[in-house]
């Protein structure tokens, strides 16, 4: 998961941890990007707005990189431009924080075909 939010990042991982999904956190989308953790990545929690790189700027240089999985946006704020972009461009979900827990189980579970 990617989420400048250092609350989002330690509870978050935690709830998905608990359901026996293997997470691992990321404060930026540059960190993630630098951490070449692409291939053990099944689905990427991903925060829309950050601070240097934002969630469909990152959406947008991994599909340029040819690297494919499956992404949940999660966002505090609602905007129905960005959430049709980036469900356009194949993220799987688009979630308003707060969100409860059986939804981002939900859109974790379907987009790792778990479901």
């Amino acid at each position: 998961m990617v989420d400048d939010d250092e609350s989002v990042r330690e509870s978050l991982p935690d709830l998905l941890t608990s359901y026996g999904f293997v997470t691992r956190a990321f404060d930026s989308a540059e960190a993630f990007l630098e951490s070449d953790d692409f291939a053990s990545t099944g689905c990427l929690v991903l925060d829309v707005s950050m601070p240097g790189m934002t969630g469909p700027e990152l959406q947008i240089e991994l599909a340029r990189r040819q690297i494919a999985m499956g992404i949940v946006f999660i966002t505090a704020h609602a905007d129905a431009t960005v959430e049709t972009q980036v469900l356009k461009r194949g993220a799987m979900a688009f979630l308003l924080k707060p969100f409860t827990e059986a939804a981002i189980v939900d859109a974790v579970t379907t987009t790792l075909g778990k479901a």
